[in-house]
């Protein structure tokens, strides 16, 4: 399944679990070249009347507690099997549960998130020219944010590495989200904003990434810059929906909004 062209291996929980899922075969999995390729695997499973489980992987074979653009592509997944009646669930995560719903007939889904800390500025971290300010926020997972003169010019393999892995951020690190004009700083001044990210687990630049889209629309909205709801154009060129409230220092009412696309089903090699 894509959501926005971040892409992910889905199983069937009913079939398999988590024990199944030793690093070094979800890397197999993952692998672009030798295996089905995806920036993470997801285990998907009925969990109660109305609710899903959702147990995601990063590439690299690390447990991560929460993917924006997995859980879009779960609420969609979840109605097309049939482990949930009707539109609307509640889906459970490691990073906790939350209502989703399918839009339409066609790959739209919405993610309600829980109330998060607004993003704060980093302190210790010296900025690139062209960057303008490095901004802290955990959306499920922990998100750098850098407003920046223009995406388009971001080297991102070397600058989204290094803070990725910035001592400022903690051990555990964090993904790298960069964010401008469409068009730099002569772009289209609207809602929308373009945004590149540097995903950790991942270990390089991904088509979308949800929470990192709502870290990005939270800082915009903290710097008076965007009004929600806010469009961010990923990297595939598909749009992100962000709906949220500021509310004295914590984000209040998000909604993620974005594709949960089924591109093919498969069968696993016995020797994968």
């Amino acid at each position: 399944m894509t959501g926005s062209g971040n892409d992910f291996v889905f199983l069937d929980g009913r079939t398999t679990s988590t024990n199944d899922w030793p690093v070094e075969r979800v890397v197999r999995v993952c692998a672009r070249r030798s295996g089905v390729g995806a920036d993470g695997l997801v285990i998907l499973s009925p969990a109660g009347a109305g609710r899903v489980s959702m147990a995601f992987f990063n590439a690299d074979g690390t447990r991560g507690a929460m993917c924006g653009n997995a859980a879009l592509c779960a609420t969609r997944l979840a109605a097309r099997l049939g482990l949930v009646s009707g539109d609307e669930m509640v889906l459970e995560s490691d990073a906790g549960a939350f209502a989703t719903r399918c839009e339409g007939q066609g790959h739209r889904a919405r993610l309600n998130l829980p109330d998060f800390a607004a993003p704060v500025l980093m302190p210790g971290i010296a900025l690139d020219p062209g960057e303008g300010g490095a901004w802290f926020a955990t959306v499920g997972v922990p998100h750098l944010v850098l407003p920046v003169d223009d995406v388009r010019a971001v080297d991102l393999g070397r600058r989204g590495a290094e803070l990725r892995s910035h001592p400022a951020v903690g051990p555990d690190g964090a993904n790298a989200n960069f964010v401008s004009r469409p068009g730099g700083p002569s772009g289209e001044a609207s809602s929308r904003w373009a945004m590149r990210t540097f995903e950790r687990g991942v270990e390089g630049e991904t088509l979308a990434c949800g929470t990192g889209a709502v870290a990005v629309a939270s800082t915009l909205a903290v710097l008076g810059q965007a009004d929600p709801p806010v469009e961010i154009r990923t990297r595939s060129g598909l749009l992100l929906t962000v709906d949220l409230r500021i509310h004295l220092n914590q984000v209040t009412d998000v909604w993620l909004g974005g594709e949960g696309r089924l591109v093919y089903e498969g069968e696993l090699g016995s020797d994968e």
